[in-house]
This record gives structure tokens, sequence and C-alpha cells, in this order.
């Protein structure tokens, strides 16, 4: 629920608050390990539902490092650094040495204290495909530190995570092993459960339950969404095929174009050693085919590998995009359902004071109330005196209902204007990661043409030497 001392609805957190959680250096109260703030939304001419950001944000992942190496405890390090004015940072420059662990416990937190917030995805822990090796491995630890450098990218281009609490604490604190044990040792006190069969039946109801009364804008957000994943998913697919055509990525050539090209290398040198009077130039040619093979076997590994796994990280992008908006029908279902359980109880309180006023009994209310009736009939319960005492619980259950009503209505209205701001945000940075994912693919495949052809270049002349006597 919203929170009694919230001024402005950020990011706002669904849940019971954890204890708060002290940073080095921190003068500030945070409800939880996320900051939520409380910038005016009125400033003048200014969209409430445009995103702010109040400064820049750029950090980078770089340096990894083997730790207690020869020991069962090893694990690699990152070095994550920043350049910043915005004002939540106690210096410009900060940086700290963070494992992969830190970046799990950041984006999991990060997620819990802004569940309206599109908190990226952290990389598969596994899912390195194109990566021969073990987790120590230097190709290993690079392709991981491109997917952490690119997941606080993300952060960092976010105006409310930005300035998160915790992510000021992970590029600063030296203290960061404290706050994380705190919350493993303090875990927030989830909210009390009516009990296992009531929670299995709300999932089956959530799982085929659907928005009443749906909102346009939501609608073309979602089929936006699906659109753009059917596009990411078919394009993953056409360019992983091109991909293990072109290099199958295994250590000897196989069954791809970079395997033909070193086959007919061997070839042509074998054909050489047959022609003595063109043996030099038949070597040359050889040699041309094997540096094209090995150019093609590079671009793969430099290019269409990275361009692969950004795809396929943006699709998950997408996806954590998703759940935002799936959220967001959740809260309006609430707010629906709600809405529904007190009119039925309205009704039933009305019933009841009808048929004490004998202004009517069951009639004209329908058979449902008809049953109900001759049920507590049989029960001994069709007396003016429980009928009273009947109607006193309902009364209460109406204030209760109605509490409860404009609660969620506040809750759904609220997360519905933070959605929107947040699907300008995704939009905003989906556009500016496919402007650098397709800008280094397209470097990448300039690069291989340009040095393809000086390589065919050179070698032209050189077979239009050959003369051959008939």
């Amino acid at each position: 629920m919203l929170g009694d001392d919230e001024d402005v609805f950020d990011s706002v957190t669904w849940e019971s608050p954890s204890a708060p959680a002290t940073y080095e250096g921190s003068s500030t109260r945070p409800s939880g390990p996320g900051f939520r703030q409380s910038t005016s939304e009125s400033e003048d001419g200014r969209d409430p539902l445009e995103p702010k950001w109040e400064g820049y944000l750029i950090t980078s992942v770089k340096d990894p490092v083997k730790e207690l190496p020869e020991t069962k405890d090893a694990y690699v390090s990152y070095l994550v650094t920043a350049k910043t004015n915005l004002p939540i940072f106690s210096t410009p420059n900060p940086s700290a040495r963070r494992r992969f662990q830190d970046f799990v416990f950041l984006r999991t937190h990060l997620a819990k204290d802004f569940p309206a917030c599109v908190v990226p995805p952290l990389p598969d822990k596994h899912r390195l495909e194109y990566v021969t090796g073990d987790r120590f491995s230097p190709e290993f630890m690079e392709r991981r530190r491109q997917d952490l450098h690119r997941f606080l990218q993300r952060l960092s281009r976010h105006p409310t995570l930005q300035r998160s609490t915790l992510l000021r604490a992970f590029f600063e604190s030296t203290e960061w092993h404290v706050i994380m044990h705190q919350h493993v040792a303090h875990p927030p006190v989830p909210e009390q459960s009516s009990g296992v069969i009531d929670s299995i039946s709300d999932s089956l109801l959530n799982a085929f339950s659907r928005v009443r009364k749906p909102d346009e804008r939501f609608l073309a957000m979602r089929e936006s969404v699906d659109k753009f994943e059917e596009g990411v998913a078919l394009s993953e697919r056409v360019f992983n095929r091109v991909r293990n055509r072109t290099n199958d990525g295994a250590p000897e050539p196989g069954e791809d174009l970079t395997g033909d090209y070193h086959d007919l290398a061997v070839a042509v040198q074998g054909l050489g050693f047959l022609e003595s009077g063109i043996t030099d130039p038949l070597n040359h040619f050889s040699n041309t085919l094997l540096e094209f093979s090995a150019l093609l076997r590079h671009t793969t590994q430099v290019t269409t590998d990275p361009f692969l796994v950004h795809l396929h990280s943006l699709l998950q992008y997408s996806h954590a995009n998703r759940a935002v908006l799936k959220l967001r029908d959740q809260k309006q279902m609430d707010f629906e359902e709600l809405s529904e359980y007190l009119s039925a109880v309205t009704a039933e309180r009305d019933r009841l004071a009808a048929v004490i006023s004998g202004r009517a009994g069951s009639t004209g209310l329908g058979l449902g109330a008809y049953i109900k009736d001759k049920v507590d009939a049989l029960r001994g319960q069709d007396d003016d005196r429980t009928r009273v005492e009947r109607m006193r619980k309902l009364d209460a259950k109406i204030k209760e209902l109605q509490d409860a009503v404009t609660t969620a209505h506040e809750t759904s209205d609220a997360f519905s204007d933070e959605t929107l701001r947040e699907q300008k945000v995704f939009q905003r940075a989906k556009e500016a990661e496919m402007k650098e994912m397709f800008g280094n693919y397209a470097d990448g495949q300039i690069e291989f043409y340009k040095a393809a052809m000086e390589e065919w270049e050179r070698i032209i002349p050189i077979i239009q030497r050959i003369r051959v006597d008939v």
C-alpha cells in the first residue's frame, strides 16, 4: 500500500517495508535497500508522467581478477567505477570491487523495493553458449564482464534506479558485506498467510482472471511489447543460423563456411605440389584462403557472438518490462474484485434490511437470495434478532471494504501512472541500446569486408600472372 508519509509516487513498495538499513555516509533513513525520491512533480509546464533525471551516471565494469586462487573458495571480482554529478553520491568518481553475487544481491533488492520499475535482469548464470572453458577462463570472464557492464548501464539510464541508496552503496561502501549480511540475517517479514489452500486458490484465480475494464493505453503497450519480442526472437533465430553456418565454434573445422574455406585451402595447396610450374602462386592463393577462413572466425567471435548475446539480453530486458505491465493489471484486478465483493456484501445487507422492515422478502432479489432464506430457515437463523446481528457484522465489513476499495483504487491509479512513466524510460533505453547494438554490428561487418577486400586484392595480381601452356 502507499505509505501515508509519501508525498510523491516515484516508486512504491507494495509489501510491508523491511527494517531501515543505514548505509555508510547516508543521512537518510530509507525503508529498505532502495531509495524512494521526494522530488516535486508539480513543476510548471512539466508533464507529471514525464521521467525526470536529476543528473548523469556513467558506469563501467572492468578488470576481472581471480581472487583466492588455488582454493575451493576462488571467485572473480570486477572493478566497478562511475562518473556522476548526482547529489546522492558523496564523490563524483566512486569505485569498488564486486563479485557476481554482489550484483545478484543488488538486482534482487532493487526489484523488491521498486516493483513498479523495470529493473533490468542479470545475465543467466550459465548461459554463455559461445564461450568454451571454465568460469575462470579469460573468455568466460570477459563475456561476463560485458554482461555486467550492460546491466549497470541500464540501471544508470533509469531516472529512479540511478538515485537508489543501494546503488550508491554498491559503488561507494567499504562495508558492502555488512549490508548483505544484515539483509540475509534479517529478511523482510512476510505478510501473514491465510493458509496453503487459500494461496493455491488465489494463484488459480489470478491465472484465469482478466481485467474487466481494460485501459486502451496499456493494451497498446502490451501489443507493442508482443511485436517487439516477436521481432527480436525471430532475429535471434536468423542470426543464430547464419552464425552456425559461418562458424560452428568447434576447435576443428566442421560443416561450416570457415571449414569449407580451410578445406579448399588444403586442396589448393595439394594441387600446387602437383603443378610445379605454378606452385608458388597456388601457395599464395592457399594462404589467402586460410587468412579469409581465420577472418571469418575472428568476425564471428568479436562481432556476431556479442551481437547475439546483446540481442538475447534485450529480449530478457523486455520480459522484465512485460512483468511490470502484468503487475499493473494485477493491481487493477485487485481493485475490481474488491469493488465487486463490496457490491455483493452491500446487496446482502440491503436484502436483510428489507426483510426486517417487512418491505420485501426475497421477492425480486433472485433465486440465490430465495435459497439463502430457505437455508437460514432450516438453520433457525430466520428470526429478526439473528438478522440484525448479521446486519451489524455486514455494516462493519462494508466499512472495512470501503476503506480497502479506496486504497486499492489509489494504488491502482498510482501504479498506472508509474507504469506510464516506466514505458517512456524503457522506450528510450531500448532505442539507445538498439542503436548501439546494430552500430557495433555494422562496424564489425565493415571492418570484416575491408580486411577481406585487402586480402583478395593482394592475391588477384599473383593469380593473373599464372600462364598455362596448352
